[in-house]
């Protein structure tokens, strides 16, 4: 059973989508969550929405390509809750459309790696040093299939941005192991998060499925269920990790 129960975990873009589903998960596992957003109405929404379950729960908000931003929150969460044992790095976002690289704009491509590389960076770095004091942690980072494969459909500077989540994962967990801090990526595939059931339109959705060997698109508690994994201490020995949660689109060697 995944217990999580009493850990303190901060999830960040848990507002809704992906990262709101790893913060139910994590609360129905019994964890103390923090919900990270910005848009205050959908923020607070998801807190009573975990209240409810009877949760304890916190909502902040912050920029997290901010470092002081990143650092208050820490602060508010251990004020409130304690020390943070299980951190989710999922806040990003592709703030721009697929185009060739030539016709892609500097300013998409500063978005795209702040949003989501720098954001990531930021986020592990104002948490970490705790962890490793205390000798105790488990870490999640997001990453997407547009890192591990290419194609002409992804946006280059998101995937660039995810691409570099993976190996910035890699490196911190190689760090952080002697600590006792574990440090692991999830790269979910189609997902049909709010945002993507308007995006995709329902005659592209068929020719989606069709590219899964699993024959469907992927959920936001298909990602919120790995996670629950790489947090819980059924996964204790395992560091390091991409784990593709793209229903057999994307298949490491």
């Amino acid at each position: 059973m995944q217990d999580l129960k009493d850990r303190i975990a901060v999830v960040t873009g848990s507002s809704r989508g992906i990262g709101a589903a790893i913060a139910r998960a994590f609360a129905e596992a019994g964890a103390c969550v923090a919900l990270h957003g910005r848009d205050e109405a959908a923020l607070y929404a998801r807190h009573a929405e975990l209240e409810r379950l009877g949760a304890r729960v916190m909502a902040v908000r912050a920029d997290v390509t901010r470092f002081d931003e990143i650092e208050g929150l820490r602060r508010q969460v251990e004020d409130r809750f304690g020390p943070v044992d299980l951190l989710v790095a999922n806040a990003g976002g592709n703030p721009s459309p697929p185009r060739p690289l030539e016709a892609t704009d500097e300013n998409a491509w500063h978005a795209a790696i702040e949003g989501n590389l720098t954001a990531t960076f930021l986020t592990i770095k104002s948490f970490l040093p705790g962890m490793k004091a205390r000798r105790r942690g488990a870490i999640i980072t997001m990453s997407s299939a547009a890192a591990r494969r290419g194609h002409p459909g992804s946006p280059i500077p998101y995937a660039a941005a995810k691409a570099g989540i993976q190996i910035l994962t890699q490196h911190v967990a190689a760090q952080a192991g002697p600590f006792n801090v574990r440090v692991n990526c999830i790269a979910p595939e189609a997902i049909l998060t709010e945002r993507n059931e308007t995006l995709i339109p329902a005659a592209q959705r068929q020719p989606l499925v069709d590219s899964h060997p699993l024959r469907r698109l992927g959920q936001p508690e298909d990602v919120a269920t790995a996670a629950l994994f790489l947090a819980s201490d059924q996964s204790a020995w395992i560091t390091g990790v991409i784990l593709d949660v793209a229903g057999g689109a994307v298949m490491s060697t």
